[in-house]
């Protein structure tokens, strides 16, 4: 979006300051969207339920039916407000608003049959009615919101905020969905020795929600103290700060420094806990279930060829340290490649008729339960690569050098780039970039459940075309 056209004033040759922004707010519709969707999340419950109880035991039991669903509104509700059910993500996303939501519902229902149970109510609650009601709930309430993001798409357009940036002399950028205008050409600086100009960069920032002002290093100074008194989120651009990838700033008092944060653990203490717990229940349910399908390809590749049953290979790790990896051997024995030169391809002559079989099935890579177990790898995280892999002519890491930050957490069996058929021999440069998109995006989303669909989801692709 542009700035709109405006009048000059006179002999200064720039726009006139605009009277009431350059947009109308958006603030106020939202807080009505936000109110609105509250009230018909209430009227969406308490239907559902009445509709069910009247189909289920007949009009007379209507009101008695929706006691139970009046009793979890005040609940819903509370906890609705702490976990951001009504906010931004539920006018922008409908999938993360839903999900939102029925945390809460859940919560709420929970919380509720504690209570009920202690207050001795159990018995006077139809569990079907209950059950029925609150699942036909949730259904419309998640409908509700999907039809809401596409009105708001549709009224508002793709972004329900208003987003300002004024090019003050910064590298040639371009951020979609928001209003752009040039510094100079609107009179605007950040002078905070002049009132004049502070009212006049004033005009341009009302109703706008985020301000970013692209200009040069030695300008960012005095953007940023103007910006701290106008009340808006402003912000300030560095391309330094996104050459070192930089998370936050930490302020030291008592070293009188500011430092910028440019790493951190993905995961906190309970997350790692959560994550050892699910991998060790995983791993070690999967070794004696498997066990027999384990020791039948290992017998297969000793027939074969009489070779090594194990192919073992160092492979980087968290935190870039090396391990070894544990395969079941697939290769003849004399055509071993330690560091991964040579990238595996459809007819490759150096698998065995049984390797064949394994690569195919995924099977050889069951061994990796052990470096699970032992703590060297998980369940679900990126994928090793051996050392010496390469996408098209250079290695993964000469590719994109953000290929390092793949290693802050333990190497996956699985992950999100193999479920979504990002697998096999990495022929060109965009191969290996898909894989690492999506292990970045695995890595800033961490949850257990995501873990627990991760790996559901690796049934449907445990044979896949792209297994040589």
């Amino acid at each position: 979006m542009n700035a709109p056209t405006v009048v000059l004033d006179g002999d200064t040759q720039v726009p006139r300051a605009p009277t009431a922004g350059l947009a109308p707010s958006l603030e106020r519709r939202r807080l009505r969207l936000y109110l609105l969707q509250m009230l018909l999340d209430i009227g969406l419950l308490l239907g559902a339920c009445a509709l069910v109880a009247y189909l289920y035991a007949g009009k007379g039991t209507v009101l008695e039916a929706l006691l139970p669903a009046q009793l979890m509104l005040p609940l819903f509700l509370t906890i609705a407000w702490h976990n951001g059910t009504y906010s931004m993500r539920s006018l922008t996303d409908w999938r993360s608003g839903s999900v939102d939501m029925v945390a809460s519902v859940l919560i709420a229902a929970a919380l509720l049959n504690f209570l009920a149970f202690f207050a001795k109510m159990n018995d006077n609650f139809s569990r079907v009615v209950f059950v029925a009601g609150v699942t036909l709930g949730v259904a419309l309430m998640v409908a509700s919101r999907y039809a809401a993001v596409k009105w708001i798409r549709r009224h508002w357009g793709p972004s329900p905020i208003n987003r300002l940036v004024i090019d003050a002399g910064g590298p040639p950028m371009q951020i979609e969905h928001a209003y752009q205008i040039d510094a100079q050409a609107h009179g605007l600086v950040p002078s905070l020795e002049d009132p004049h100009a502070l009212d006049r960069l004033a005009r341009y920032l009302e109703n706008m929600d985020e301000v970013i002002v692209n200009c040069p290093l030695d300008q960012r100074g005095a953007w940023a103290k103007a910006l701290k008194g106008s009340g808006v989120h402003g912000e300030v651009t560095s391309e330094l700060v996104r050459e070192l990838g930089v998370l936050g700033v930490i302020h030291r008092e008592d070293a009188k420094v500011s430092t910028l944060l440019v790493s951190t653990g993905p995961l906190g203490m309970r997350a790692r806990i959560t994550k050892r717990a699910f991998d060790l229940v995983m791993a070690g349910g999967a070794l004696v279930v498997l066990s027999p399908v384990l020791l039948l390809a290992m017998l297969a590749i000793k027939l074969e060829d009489g070779g090594p049953i194990f192919f073992r290979q160092r492979r980087l790790g968290r935190g870039n340290r090396f391990f070894w990896i544990l395969k079941l051997r697939t290769m003849k024995v004399e055509d071993g490649d330690a560091d991964g030169n040579r990238s595996t391809g459809r007819g490759d002559d150096r698998v065995t008729r049984v390797g064949q079989f394994l690569r195919r099935t995924s099977i050889d890579e069951l061994p990796q339960l052990v470096n699970v177990v032992k703590g060297e790898m998980s369940i679900v995280g990126p994928r090793p690569h051996a050392l010496g892999s390469q996408a098209g002519d250079k290695l993964f890491w000469e590719v994109d050098a953000r290929y390092w930050q793949r290693h802050t957490l333990r190497p996956g069996m699985t992950g999100l780039a193999q479920i979504r058929g990002f697998r096999g021999a990495t022929d060109t440069e965009d191969d290996l970039s898909s894989r690492l998109q999506a292990d970045l995006e695995y890595l800033s989303g961490w949850t257990i459940w995501r873990d627990l669909s991760i790996t559901l989801s690796t049934f449907r692709v445990v044979m896949h075309d792209r297994a040589y």
